[in-house]
């Protein structure tokens, strides 16, 4: 089991975690209720996500770099190419019809 990376919250760390899975690759959140004990820890108590099979690590790293290149291209929605359904940028299947992002 490997760190891939320390997420902002505990939203982005569940975010990156569905996209892993999406895309194949089992991994797992660990320090996500750390915050709770801010003042006793130190201050970089943040969720990171661990991928549990190391082999998948380099895989990991690619899609990791494409996830973050998403959400900080400023995309906010893409269209549905199959049912015209307006989908944030954080999901890669349209919520209406399950339809891939292209």
């Amino acid at each position: 089991m490997r760190r891939l990376y320390q997420a902002r919250d505990r939203i982005e760390a569940q975010f990156l975690l569905d996209f892993l899975d999406h895309h194949l690759i089992t991994a797992t959140v660990l320090g996500d209720f750390l915050s709770g004990a801010a003042g006793g820890l130190p201050a970089d108590v943040y969720p990171a996500v661990w991928v549990l099979d190391d082999e998948d690590l380099p895989r990991a790293e690619e899609l990791l770099a494409r996830f973050l290149d998403q959400n900080s291209a400023g995309i906010s929605t893409w269209i549905c190419p199959a049912c015209g359904e307006s989908v944030e940028a954080g999901f890669d299947l349209c919520w209406n019809c399950g339809h891939a992002r292209e």
